[in-house]
C-alpha cells in the first residue's frame, strides 16, 4: 500500500508546485506590466511637461548657440570696396575655418532643432553651431555647400529671390542648386525679395518682400519656409509680432542685442570676415557666444 501512496504523493507535490511556479510567473508579468506601465506614464510627464513652450524671460536666459554668417566666397578683386571685404572670404580660408570648426567638435544643427532648443529645452549635440549664408551667391553652393558636405556639416541659406538663376560679375544660385540643397537636408529660408530694409517697410512690402518670396521658395523646395534673416541685421522692434503672422518661427540678425521682448525673432549672428585666421574665429565664437549659461 505504501508503494501506491508514494506516487500518489509525488504526483500531488508536482501539481502543487506547478500551480507555485505559475502563481509566480504571472505576478512576475503583472510587475512587469505595471512597472512598464509607470515608465510610459512617467515618459508621457516628461513629454507632457516638454510641450509647454517657455517664455520669453526663460529664451533670453538659454545659452546661445554660436551661429555664422557667411556672404561671397570668393577671391577680392581691385573693385571691391574697404567694406565689402568683411562680407568676401577667400575660398582657401573658409575651408580651413570650416576644417578648425570640425577639428574643434562643433557639430552643425539646423533652425528647427535650435527653435526646439530654446521653446522646449530639447537637447542639442556637444558644441551645436549654424552655418548660414546670405544673399543666394552661387559660391554659397560651389565652394560652401561642397566644404561643408565634407566634414558632414549642413547649412541654412536665406535666399534673396530677386537674385535667382542671375549671371554676371557675380553668378547666384538657380532654382536647381536651391532645390539640391534642400533635398540634401539644408535648410532654406527667407531673406526678402531684393534685400529691402526691414525698418523701412511698407505695408505692401509684407506682400512683395515676405509673402511672395516664402512662396516661391515653397514651390521650388517642396517645404515650409518658416526661418527670416534681415537685410543688414536690422530690425524694427514694433513690426517683429508680424513675422509670426506671416509664418516664420524665428529671424536672425547680426551681433546687436536681441529684443526681450521677442528673443525668437532677434537671434543674433557674427560674420566670419576675410581678415580672420581660424584662431581669430574660434576666439571670436568664444567671446561672443559663451557669455551666458543654461538655466
Amino acid at each position: 500500500m505504501n508503494l501506491h501512496l508514494k506516487p500518489a504523493a509525488h504526483t500531488l507535490l508536482s501539481i502543487l508546485f506547478l500551480a507555485s511556479f505559475s502563481f509566480a510567473c504571472s505576478g512576475n508579468k503583472q510587475k512587469e506590466k505595471t512597472s512598464s506601465a509607470a515608465n510610459t506614464t512617467e515618459a508621457v510627464k516628461t513629454d507632457s511637461t516638454n510641450t509647454k513652450p517657455a517664455d520669453n524671460k526663460t529664451i533670453m536666459a538659454r545659452r546661445e548657440v554660436p551661429v555664422l554668417c557667411y556672404h561671397q566666397i570668393r577671391n577680392n578683386i581691385a573693385s571691391d570696396s574697404k567694406r565689402a571685404h568683411d562680407d568676401i572670404i577667400a575660398p582657401d580660408k573658409f575651408r580651413e575655418h570650416i576644417k578648425m570648426l570640425a577639428d574643434s567638435g562643433y557639430h552643425t544643427i539646423q533652425p528647427d532643432q535650435l527653435y526646439n532648443y530654446l521653446v522646449y529645452g530639447a537637447k542639442l549635440p556637444e558644441k551645436p553651431i549654424i552655418i548660414s549664408f546670405d544673399d543666394t551667391d552661387e559660391d554659397q553652393f560651389t565652394v560652401g555647400n561642397a566644404t561643408l558636405k565634407k566634414y558632414g556639416f549642413k547649412g541654412v541659406y536665406f535666399i534673396m529671390t530677386v537674385s535667382i538663376g542671375r549671371k554676371g560679375r557675380i553668378s547666384y544660385m538657380t532654382k536647381e542648386q536651391i532645390k539640391q540643397l534642400s533635398d540634401e537636408g539644408n535648410t532654406i529660408a527667407s531673406h526678402t525679395y531684393d534685400h529691402k530694409n526691414f525698418a523701412q517697410f511698407t505695408d505692401a512690402d509684407w506682400t512683395t518682400q515676405i509673402d511672395e518670396p516664402t512662396k516661391k521658395l515653397e514651390e521650388i523646395t517642396g517645404k515650409k519656409v518658416e526661418y527670416f534673416a534681415f537685410p543688414y541685421g536690422v530690425f524694427k522692434s514694433s513690426t517683429l509680432h508680424k513675422l509670426k503672422e506671416h509664418g516664420f518661427k524665428a529671424a536672425f540678425i547680426l551681433s546687436t542685442a536681441r529684443d526681450e521682448n521677442y528673443p525668437l525673432y532677434t537671434i543674433r549672428r557674427i560674420i566670419d570676415p576675410g581678415r580672420y585666421t581660424a584662431k581669430n574665429l574660434y576666439y571670436s565664437i568664444n567671446k561672443s557666444f559663451n557669455k551666458t549659461k543654461s538655466k
